[in-house]
């Protein structure tokens, strides 16, 4: 196994279409882990979800999150992101951030039709400041 570098780790993390696995911890303790999909804006990792989801209802009651990014094909690799969700509800960010990801993983031609789709009321945008992280490739080596 191999510790990745800052800069491995950012590059592995948005390199193709991997997703995000949100870890929150519901209001009785159990834990509730979705994937999404997700960006980066400088260090912050984006993503949206569902204002009255269980996501989000978690996150604005204990903003801890943790996110792991995985390569399931060998000889394996990961990053664990520890850090800090904000929530936002603003229709031009959420229109803009749901436009970046529709880009992202359905292909530039659909980026206008996914960011209307799922940058629309109802929906909150999700910045995650990261902390600690713990990053690793070549598992199976």
């Amino acid at each position: 196994m191999k510790r990745m570098s800052d800069d491995e780790w950012r590059r592995f993390v948005r390199e193709g279409t991997r997703t995000g696995k949100i870890g929150v911890t519901r209001a009785d303790g159990r834990p509730h882990v979705t994937p999404v999909w997700f960006t980066f804006d400088g260090d912050d990792f984006v993503f949206t979800t569902a204002r009255s989801g269980q996501k989000a209802r978690s996150m604005r009651r204990d903003p801890r999150v943790s996110i792991c990014v995985d390569d399931e094909r060998p000889p394996y690799a990961f990053v664990m992101i520890e850090g800090t969700a904000t929530l936002s509800d603003d229709l031009d960010e959420l229109r803009k951030w749901a436009t970046v990801l529709g880009g992202r993983y359905m292909g530039p031609d659909l980026a206008e039709e996914y960011g209307r789709r799922n940058g629309a009321p109802g929906e909150v945008v999700v910045r995650v400041r990261p902390g600690r992280v713990i990053a690793a490739s070549d598992i199976a080596i």
